[in-house]
């Protein structure tokens, strides 16, 4: 085999076919929130390697600690055993998680996260007896992730998985609110959802929402009322809620959580992405006492989940490193500078007749365009810019590493408006 074609011709990438027009850039090392190609080009990122890499590539810290613990071990099972690696990140998410949130599942990924989510929701009601209720809500446009329960809570018509809608549990949709982060939501935007959970609560484990930011689905910033309003009226309905704040966790939004815009705290929330830095995978599903304890004295008597990978010791490392440095630095006040140059920058693109809006959250800008876009195209104008911004769909967005500097920002931000000014 020819070393030259084995990506191209043997390898799957994601949301891509093997051979396909859409290019593929190999990076030779990445340092701070560069990322350096096979042939010297350099890169800013623009997209935190898909919103994880919240420190920067090679951070000193974080490859300091995961040296000193792969001396130690890189892993052992979980089963009959555990390490401190586990011990202080979990005592550390408690800490940092709103308060009734005191159990927590260790998974591989943000998808498997949220499976393990839906089954905690599920077995909880099976330990009460209510053994109907296994199906959850979503909204419209929601996504959740790419294995086949996550995918069934994503929005099966305009999502990514819609091929997949006849052989999947199908849920309970509802439109997504139309009040945007910062303004109220009325009765009627709740209607909806107070409707379904009205006639179908004995058949529904939970609502499942983002929090905030609709990711995947759209870059959707919508009311943080609703979910305070939605989070009673599951209450009164005997709902569980599911919040995931795998794309919106560790400071993404402005705040540690989103669902800290409302001041609520779900039953059960997905955390994952930007928990290690991006250093390495590792999701966490967390809970409360009455969820876990039910589960725990129902049948069988035990959670029925265990991931061979479990709270992988280098994994924990990493995550309890990067919340650390998080916590320890002026996260907030990053946060919002990078939201006030984009706010300055970004907002010049209103004024092209090639697109819809744009919307700045915290660490993330939103370019929707009329249209969607010619991906391969536009990432070849990107890197030709010096830039790696991948879009989808409408959408061309930021969400930059939170160490970026004014300058490199500057850059991002003056790529996406010379190249989508092409576009008018």
């Amino acid at each position: 085999m020819n070393n030259d074609n084995i990506d191209k011709d043997h390898i799957w990438h994601p949301y891509s076919a093997i051979n396909s027009d859409l290019p593929v850039y190999e990076v030779a090392s990445a340092d701070g929130v560069r990322l350096k190609l096979k042939d010297g080009k350099e890169l800013i990122d623009g997209m935190s390697s898909w919103w994880c890499m919240i420190h920067g590539y090679n951070h000193p810290q974080m490859n300091e600690a995961l040296t000193k613990q792969i001396k130690k071990m890189s892993h052992v099972m979980f089963g009959g055993l555990t390490h401190q690696p586990a011990i202080e990140l979990t005592k550390k998410l408690i800490e940092i998680t709103p308060t009734a949130l005191q159990k927590v599942f260790y998974s591989d990924s943000g998808s498997v996260a949220v499976e393990v989510a839906m089954k905690m929701a599920i077995q909880y009601w099976h330990a009460k007896g209510d053994i109907e209720k296994n199906h959850f809500i979503s909204l419209r446009s929601a996504y959740h992730g790419d294995t086949f329960a996550a995918m069934s809570v994503s929005d099966p018509d305009t999502g990514m998985h819609s091929l997949f809608k006849d052989t999947i549990t199908h849920q309970i949709f509802i439109e997504r609110p139309n009040a945007r982060f910062g303004e109220p939501c009325n009765q009627e935007q709740l209607n909806e959802l107070e409707h379904v959970l009205k006639n179908h609560a004995d058949e529904i484990a939970a609502l499942i929402i983002e929090p905030i930011v609709q990711g995947a689905g759209g870059m959707w910033f919508y009311s943080a009322d609703y979910i305070k309003k939605a989070k009673v009226l599951c209450d009164k309905y005997n709902v569980l809620t599911i919040f995931d704040e795998i794309a919106t966790g560790f400071g993404r939004t402005g705040k540690l959580f989103a669902c800290e815009y409302a001041d609520v705290s779900p039953d059960i929330m997905c955390i994952g992405k930007a928990l290690t830095g991006g250093y390495l995978t590792l999701a966490a599903t967390l809970t409360t006492e009455e969820v876990s304890t039910t589960i725990d004295k129902g049948d069988p008597g035990v959670f029925m989940h265990g991931p061979t990978f479990m709270a992988n010791p280098l994994a924990c490392t990493a995550a309890l490193t990067s919340i650390n440095l998080l916590l320890e630095s002026n996260w907030e006040d990053k946060i919002q500078n990078i939201k006030q140059q984009m706010l300055e920058g970004l907002n010049i693109c209103k004024t092209f007749d090639s697109v819809n809006e744009v919307r700045i959250l915290g660490a993330i800008g939103v370019v929707e365009m009329k249209y969607a876009v010619d991906m391969a195209a536009i990432t070849k104008e990107f890197v030709n810019a010096g830039v790696w911004v991948r879009p989808f769909g409408k959408l061309v967005y930021l969400m930059p590493p939170y160490i970026i500097e004014k300058e490199d920002l500057g850059k991002l931000i003056n790529a996406v408006v010379n190249i989508l000014k092409k576009y008018t």
